[in-house]
Formats: C-alpha cells, sequence, structure tokens
C-alpha cells in the first residue's frame, strides 16, 4: 500500500515549542515510510535539524522578486506556495500557527488537497488583531481538520469549526522519557523557553529575588534565548543577583541540563500546552506554571497533586510558592514523583499513532476540501 505524502507548512523552523512539534512529527513519520515536505517560509540559522529524508521547499519570494509594494509582494508569495502544493501534490497538508494556517487553507483552494491547520496557542492571542480573529473564525470552516491545544480553545470558534476540531497532544522526545532522579538534587531553579514578552521571566526574576536572602545556596539558570536577554540581563545586574542568576542561552541537550534539577518554573502570560512544561513533569520535576488562560498549564497539573499553579502576572504568588516548597522540599519531592504519571498519557506510541490517525483519515476522506 502506497504510503502518503504529507506536507508541512510553518514559517520557520528556528527553535520554540511549536517548531520543535513539528519537527518531531517529520521525523516520525518518515521513518514509518511516508513521504514528508517541509515547507517554510524562510531558512534561518539557529533552527531544529531535519531528518535528512525530509525534503525541505522554501516559500518565500527572493530579494529578486520583492517590490516596494505590499499586495504585490503578498500576491507573489501567495502565487509561490500555491505553485508548491500544485507540483507537490501531497495528500493532505498540515500547517502550524497563525498566519500559515490562512495561507494553507486560501492557496489550496480548489485544488482538492485537504488541508489541517493546528492553532498553537491560546487563539485570543496567536490571532492577535481584530481581523485575524475574524479570519481565523470564518476561514477556518473550510479546512478539512483543526488541532487544538485545550479543551478551552474550542469556545474561541463557531460551531462550524468546533465540529471539525480536534485535541491532539504534543509529541515529545524520547530523551525526557527517564527515570526519575532520586539523588541529592542541585540547588537550582530552572526555566527553558523563547526569552521574549509572553514567557514573562521578569517575573521568575524578581520572585526570586524576593528569595535570594532566604536561601543563598540556590540559583536560577533560565535557558533560552530572546529579544528580551539583554534586558534581563541588565535587571540581574539591578538586582545585585549576577551571581546567582544565570542566562546561558539555548543549550544542546535540555533534558541533561534540568534534569536534576530542585524546581521546574513556567512564568508565561499564556500558552497552549508548553512542551517544556510536560517534558519536566516526564522527568519528575517539581514544578510550578502560571494559571494561563484557555488552560494549558491546568490541563497538565493538579494543583498540590503533581505541581503547583499560581496566577498570571503575581509575583507575590510565585515567591510565596518557591518559599513554601524550598522549605518543605518532601512535599516537592511527591509532587515531582507523581508528575512522572504524565508518561502514561503522553506515552510517544499513542500520541504519534493518535496524529498519524487523524492525518490519514483526512487524506482518506472522499471530496476533500473544495
Amino acid at each position: 500500500m502506497k504510503k502518503l505524502h504529507i506536507a508541512m507548512l510553518i514559517g520557520s523552523l528556528t527553535k520554540g515549542g511549536a517548531e520543535r512539534v513539528l519537527v518531531n512529527l517529520a521525523d516520525y513519520f518518515v521513518n514509518k515510510g511516508y513521504c514528508v515536505t517541509m515547507v517554510t517560509q524562510y531558512r534561518l540559522a539557529d533552527e531544529y535539524a531535519l531528518n535528512e529524508k525530509v525534503r525541505r521547499v522554501i516559500s518565500d519570494i527572493t530579494p529578486e522578486q520583492t517590490t516596494g509594494n505590499r499586495v504585490i509582494n503578498f500576491a507573489r508569495r501567495f502565487e509561490k506556495l500555491r505553485n508548491i502544493w500544485k507540483k507537490e501534490r501531497p495528500d493532505v497538508i498540515l500547517s502550524f500557527i497563525g498566519k500559515n494556517n490562512m495561507m494553507a487553507i486560501l492557496t489550496s483552494r480548489f485544488l482538492r488537497i485537504p488541508v489541517a491547520v493546528s492553532v498553537r496557542a491560546d487563539p485570543v492571542e496567536e490571532y492577535y488583531s481584530s481581523w485575524m480573529r475574524f479570519m481565523a473564525r470564518h476561514l477556518f470552516s473550510r479546512a478539512d481538520g483543526v488541532i487544538l491545544q485545550t479543551s478551552g480553545c474550542f469556545d474561541f470558534f463557531p460551531e462550524g469549526v468546533r465540529r471539525k476540531a480536534v485535541i491532539l497532544k504534543n509529541p515529545i522526545s524520547g530523551g525526557f522519557f527517564r527515570e526519575r532522579y532520586e539523588g541529592e538534587r542541585d540547588k537550582t531553579i530552572v526555566a527553558v523557553g523563547r526569552v521574549d514578552e509572553n514567557k514573562n521571566h521578569e517575573l521568575l526574576i524578581r520572585a526570586f529575588s524576593g528569595i535570594a536572602e532566604e536561601f543563598p545556596d540556590y540559583k536560577l539558570i533560565i535557558y533560552g534565548e530572546g529579544d528580551l536577554r539583554q534586558h534581563l540581563g541588565e535587571l540581574v545586574r539591578e538586582l545585585g543577583l549576577s551571581d546567582r542568576v544565570l542566562l546561558p542561552g539555548s543549550i544542546g541537550n535540555v533534558a541533561d541540563a534540568i534534569y536534576k534539577a530542585r524546581i521546574f518554573v513556567l512564568c508565561s502570560n499564556s500558552e497552549g500546552v508548553p512542551n517544556t512544561l510536560i517534558e519536566a513533569m516526564l522527568m519528575g520535576l517539581t514544578v510550578v506554571a502560571t494559571d494561563c488562560p484557555c488552560g494549558g498549564p491546568a490541563d497538565l497539573i493538579r494543583s498540590g497533586y503533581n505541581g503547583c499553579l499560581v496566577p498570571v502576572k503575581s509575583i507575590d504568588k510565585m515567591k510565596e510558592k518557591l518559599q513554601y516548597l524550598l522549605n518543605n522540599l518532601q512535599i516537592a519531592d511527591e509532587l515531582g514523583r507523581n508528575a512522572v504519571k504524565t508518561r502514561d498519557v503522553y506515552a510517544a506510541g499513542k500520541v504519534y499513532g493518535e496524529w498519524e490517525s487523524f492525518l490519514c483519515s483526512l487524506a482518506e476522506r472522499p471530496g476533500k476540501q473544495l
């Protein structure tokens, strides 16, 4: 039986949660014998490595094709992406994030190629302007499938979109499926993620500043790159914590770096279902996360059982929770042991199988998208 040709669309493969999920999916499908084409608008320097069996196609127009007219540039990008679909003739298109989802639907119209669009965060944040929200609510009814992160995301869309929507879990890299470390843990609090406004690492730094004197042996380490890294470095110096708060940037093996940490913190203003939080729980870390709108962290954490939730943007509540856990290490360890049970839900074979079944069902559906 001929394996399907799956085309995947995203802006780039720069290091972020959505990009990592798509790279993991591409690796899974190509290793199972599927033909996979990764279509990205750009190719950037700091990207995830793509399986060499996956074909890469760039959809952006060249500098020579670019004009000073935004309408003309859009028309040329539209035509180029549509021509890619005509040439590749995939059996199904899987698109990730924002405008890519809209472009996937529009450029494949009348080509009879089914399209699945994946919303990777709170739709209110991912579709951040009124016209984008209008377009997403109405245009997604023309997609063959809609993939959401949490049940809370359904409320954003009208009934016609909700009928096509499913929740599919994030596939997680195998390196995070390991036995929980039961030895003496490092005196570190860690966070992992893009250093930008939404991730709100400033909240964590200020919360740590409030407990640094009480716990002089502990350090805070924030792994990741982003626009605010320099700003956070300046804040650390202002607070007199240069030897206590470290910003090493991106690293190759996150699992090894955080495996023995005492506490993992996610402090975002909004999230879908964050990979980093899942990964920390799989390894049995004690986790503290902000209770983001749309319920991503709340879908994973039962506060007081397998982790702790604190209100979004609350420095005081974050400080209090960190202080409580560091003063009650036995309770912290029990939360971590319960967090490991997340692996029952995120078992690789089960999660990948759900994605495979969903995409194959779209490709085999009679009529396909019109």
